[in-house]
């Protein structure tokens, strides 16, 4: 076996809907790097995003490849294969070199509460085995790096639970570097963590010990660590990240998808003009649309539709007005968590307006590239990975 890829210590998933902003998130990772930090970006898109768009996995890996080119970047950096399974997994072999199996779907949910955890898990390990084993039969083992997903599924993982699933993930010959339980409370998309930040906190810690053990007791990989899945905009329990992590002196995997493609937005409306008329239509078609778009995310936003402003209200707002309804700041009155969520889902219709879409972002890219770079370095990179 080659010697198995190793994943840094700290790294930051960067969702790209549209592939434009690799080198806006770079700059921001960079940054990092300038006080000391290296944060290593991972640009993950999911089949469903792919198949929404109508991109193909080799553009996200263009993508990247160009702006590590362009930016001179000489620490490590991946392409994920979000969400996969062994339906999905084929068309991303070639681009990847980070896979993202997720089986969420494959734990039984008919298991009584306090039941051995073999009987709820087992099935969910075994499918993770058979994509791995697909994968490493494709690209050779440890040329890639193996995240397993569990966090789509209704009930937490316990830290019992979590050691049981990496033994039997170590059984199976899985050498998982990254592994994404569902912690407690609700992590909706693109906006603030909800639940208690104290009880999480306690949790994440317990599983930071977990990670420890596993890779004393199972001889797991020495880069395993946990990953926060819609981890983008959970600003309430960053601080309680950071500390854990310089607790234990471990690593993290934070994902960050949706937030660039609402920065791409912000951009537009802050650009005005044309920019501010594309964002506005693009809310009302989302608006208009709603039940369709949200239908695919029912179980990670959380939408008040009759806290949705009218998009003939909308229409008539400024460029300053818009954004402030749609930036993530809480401690703003006109900022709209119902309007943020139902624009986070709503990138198809951007995607069906394709390259119309496309040329406005590229005509506004100062605007776009510098919410979107401050957005990641500073609601996220800072707070996470520089806090400590």
């Amino acid at each position: 076996m080659k010697q198995q890829l190793q994943l840094p210590l700290y790294s930051i998933g960067v969702g790209d809907r549209f592939a434009q902003q690799a080198r806006a998130q770079l700059e921001a990772c960079a940054k990092a790097r300038e006080l000391g930090v290296t944060v290593v970006p991972v640009w993950n898109k999911s089949n469903r995003e792919h198949l929404i768009v109508g991109s193909e996995p080799a553009q996200t890996r263009a993508a990247a490849d160009a702006a590590v080119r362009a930016f001179g970047w000489e620490l490590p950096y991946f392409v994920d294969a979000d969400h996969i399974n062994l339906a999905t997994v084929e068309r991303f072999l070639a681009p990847c070199d980070f896979f993202t199996i997720d089986v969420a779907d494959a734990i039984r949910k008919d298991v009584p509460e306090g039941a051995d955890p073999s009987a709820k898990y087992l099935p969910a390990v075994r499918e993770a085995a058979a994509i791995y084993r697909r994968i490493a039969a494709a690209k050779g083992a440890g040329a890639f790096i193996t995240e397993v997903s569990m966090d789509e599924t209704d009930a937490p993982q316990t830290p019992e639970d979590l050691l049981y699933i990496l033994g039997a993930l170590a059984e199976e010959g899985v050498p998982v570097q990254t592994i994404a339980p569902k912690f407690t409370g609700r992590f909706n998309k693109g906006v603030d963590y909800v639940g208690d930040a104290a009880q999480f906190e306690k949790e994440f810690r317990a599983d930071l010990d977990v990670i420890a053990e596993a890779i004393s007791r199972f001889g797991l990989p020495p880069d395993l660590k946990l990953s926060v899945h819609s981890g983008s905009d959970k600003f309430s329990i960053y601080p309680a990240i950071a500390r854990s992590l310089k607790s234990a002196g471990a690593g993290v995997h934070l994902k960050t998808a949706g937030t660039t493609w609402l920065e791409e937005l912000i951009g537009l409306a802050e650009a005005g003009g044309a920019g501010l008329d594309l964002a506005k239509e693009v809310y009302a078609e989302a608006y208009a649309h709603a039940s369709e778009l949200c239908a695919p995310y029912a179980s990670v936003i959380d939408i008040d539709a009759a806290l949705l402003p009218e998009p003939a209200a909308v229409h008539q707002w400024t460029s300053g007005q818009f954004v402030l309804a749609l930036r993530h700041d809480p401690a703003e009155p006109l900022y709209n968590p119902n309007l943020r969520q139902l624009l986070h889902v709503g990138y198809k219709v951007a995607a069906k307006m394709g390259d119309r879409y496309l040329s406005m972002v590229r005509g506004c890219e100062d605007s776009v590239a510098r919410n979107v770079t401050m957005n990641l370095f500073e609601r996220h990179i800072r707070p996470v990975f520089l806090a400590q």
